[in-house]
């Protein structure tokens, strides 16, 4: 149970023994983000179980973390009947319940879950900003100024838990099977995996510059692996780029796991990729990534890069950066970073910005990171 030391005007929050519930409801890259606050509460209480609660589509980025007990999984649109199901696996099981979110969702199942609260809260000028008066500990959210990373980290800092600054990427079960599946894992190829297509348009490069830079890593003499999800769009897509592409081109997309793939980037000499969970994945198992940013502020969600343990912003708004193994080029243009979907203000228009970021540029920063 989680007692407050009194004679220290309830400053002090000290942790005896009892059951965590981590609540990490975002998109797929988001909750690779949110994986330092596992590492870090399991260090400070290595007996203590804990438990996440996190969507359907987003559990694989957890496969194999071995701080995690249990992943609870929901849909992102729940039914009466699951919400029953969900209530009844959380109702007051927990000692410490911690959102890492503001919306209603994580707060209401903080609510649900345990006595003792941790969750941000909107800035008081905000209309839910009365959510602070029901968790016992908070801090106000910041969605401009501070990296995901370090506003989940002030989380820790509420209940005296020493930050830790690594991201734990999903572990592939049997690597030896995986080396068979693809032989080149084996034969010590030279490859580059590169990432073309985000969720959203207005995050993506264009298909005629992919095409470009694959056809100049491969005269540097690398094998070009494309991944890639299981959407239909997305699939049409990537056969598009595929299809004009040396023919040893390996497509991936939609044929490996979320952890299979991680193993495999983690192979590679080089990832390219735009604003999108798999970038920072690859820049969570330590190869050099070159990631291609618009609209989206670099400050907020740039790539955590590889064993970077600095209090303060790894990336600024504006300009291209490199920080240990990522690369963050950025579009050009007088209204980056908008913060906006798109130049037409919604998810599926293009960012001129990123439309026009020379094939040159990311060639000469591709010379600067193979070894």
């Amino acid at each position: 149970m989680f007692t407050l030391d009194n004679e220290k005007l309830s400053k002090s929050l000290i942790f005896k023994s009892g059951k965590i519930l981590l609540i990490a409801m975002p998109y797929l890259g988001d909750v690779l983000l949110t994986t330092p606050l596992f590492s870090a509460l399991k260090k400070a209480y290595p007996e203590t179980k804990i438990d996440v609660l996190v969507f359907e589509n987003t559990a694989s980025m957890l496969e194999g973390n071995s701080d995690i007990n249990r992943i609870i999984s929901i849909p992102r649109r729940l039914k009466l009947k699951d919400n029953w199901q969900l209530v009844k696996k959380i109702f007051r099981r927990y000692d410490l319940a911690i959102a890492i979110q503001t919306g209603d969702r994580p707060f209401f199942y903080t609510l649900l879950a345990a006595p003792f609260r941790v969750s941000p809260v909107p800035p008081k000028t905000s209309k839910t900003g009365w959510k602070r008066f029901f968790v016992q500990r908070w801090t106000v959210f910041d969605n401009e100024n501070t990296h995901t990373v370090l506003q989940h980290l002030k989380l820790l800092d509420l209940i005296n838990v020493p930050r830790c600054f690594a991201l734990t990427p999903p572990q592939v079960a049997n690597k030896l099977e995986l080396n068979e599946k693809f032989p080149f894992l084996k034969e010590s190829t030279r490859f580059v995996v590169l990432h073309p297509f985000p969720q959203w348009t207005y995050k993506q490069w264009t298909i005629g510059a992919w095409v470009a830079i694959g056809h100049y890593l491969n005269k540097l003499g690398f094998k070009i692996l494309i991944s890639g999800g299981i959407g239909q769009e997305e699939l049409n897509n990537i056969n598009t780029i595929v299809e004009q592409l040396p023919a040893d081109t390996i497509n991936l997309a939609g044929r490996v796991s979320l952890a299979e793939l991680t193993h495999i980037i983690s192979q590679a000499k080089l990832f390219i990729g735009p604003d999108t969970g798999i970038t920072h994945l690859a820049a969570a198992t330590g190869i050099p990534v070159i990631a291609l940013f618009g609209p989206t502020n670099p400050v907020k969600w740039a790539p955590w890069p590889f064993n970077y343990q600095q209090t303060i912003n790894p990336f600024d708004k504006i300009g291209t950066k490199t920080v240990n193994n990522v690369t963050l080029i950025q579009g050009v243009a007088e209204c980056v970073p908008c913060h906006l979907d798109g130049c037409d203000r919604h998810r599926g228009s293009r960012s001129a910005c990123l439309d026009n970021i020379p094939v040159s540029k990311v060639q000469k920063l591709i010379l600067e990171n193979i070894k």
